[in-house]
């Protein structure tokens, strides 16, 4: 990849890693139902006039059961699960947690989709993945029922991220990309409006927090979409997925250094083992020493 396409990839990392500071703040004045439904409705109102524009919505309604299914399953669904786990855990570990999907999707291919299995370095990425999870939930989140209920939520979400992708593959997939999330976005705003109407804030939430909500939706759901489909259109898709990797590592970054959040010996541990898993399972492989990278 040249430097434009390495630059794009790691700005679409940064912002989708902030999205874990982001939610923290916006929590703090906003209930989870209400942050998602900013969340969903300002990502739709950023890429609708794009997927227009590209005329990428043609076709969707034969699709709409897909559309919905998406919506809840890999949208709506994962970013309430992650506001409901965030009450309870810190944001970097959040986003480390988040960062399970690829092992998610390795473990999930084995039962529906072939051409997705794992063989070799593959399972050996998933077990080395799921021994990240387990230092993570026995290391770091050893203070209450609560807090190990929210970081199963997270990695639940993760779980949810892995499941709409095979949705996608396999019923959505004659339909441009950019489409199918601007309308799963306007869905999952859709369904989510009664339960952020039911928890709507009864006095004036602080401008931190809704600026916070705001720019979860326009930055993470917006920019950041369209940014990743702009790398993909660049390089393909499998280099493309390396952003997936430089997520977590931001959110411990920002939950460091912006929200004083503490640096652990095990929540580096574990990003480094779900990472490396992720990695392995998706498809990487070790270099054997002497070999070239061209050959590889």
């Amino acid at each position: 990849m040249d430097r434009r396409s390495w630059s794009l990839l790691v700005a679409v990392g940064a912002i989708w890693g902030a999205s874990f500071l982001l939610a923290a703040i916006a929590l703090r004045d906003l209930s989870p139902g209400f942050m998602t439904f900013l969340r969903t409705g300002f990502a739709a109102l950023v890429m609708l006039p794009i997927a227009l524009r590209r005329g990428a919505l043609g076709g969707l309604r034969r699709h709409a059961g897909a559309v919905v299914v998406v919506a809840v399953v890999q949208l709506a669904g994962p970013f309430l699960l992650i506001a409901f786990g965030q009450l309870e855990v810190a944001s970097g570990l959040a986003g480390v947690l988040v960062g399970s999907t690829p092992l998610w999707t390795a473990l999930l291919a084995r039962g529906f989709d072939d051409e997705e299995r794992s063989h070799g370095w593959s399972l050996v990425g998933v077990a080395v993945g799921i021994v990240g999870v387990a230092v993570l939930l026995g290391l770091e989140l050893r203070g209450s029922t609560a807090e190990l209920l929210g970081g199963a939520m997270l990695l639940l979400a993760g779980l949810g991220y892995a499941a709409g992708g095979f949705v996608v593959k396999r019923r959505l997939g004659d339909v441009q990309p950019v489409g199918v999330v601007t309308a799963a976005m306007l869905a999952g705003a859709v369904l989510v409006t009664p339960l952020a109407v039911a928890t709507a804030p009864t006095e004036l939430p602080s401008l931190g927090a809704l600026a916070a909500a705001i720019a979860l939706g326009t930055l993470a759901g917006g920019v950041g979409w369209l940014g990743y489909y702009t790398l993909i259109a660049g390089v393909g898709p499998a280099r493309a997925s390396i952003t997936i990797y430089v997520v977590p590592a931001f959110a411990v970054l920002y939950g460091i250094v912006l929200l004083g959040e503490p640096a652990s010996a095990g929540t580096f541990a574990g990003l480094l083992l779900i990472v490396g898993g992720s990695w392995l399972a998706a498809g990487g492989r070790p270099r054997r020493e002497g070999k070239s990278p061209a050959a590889s």
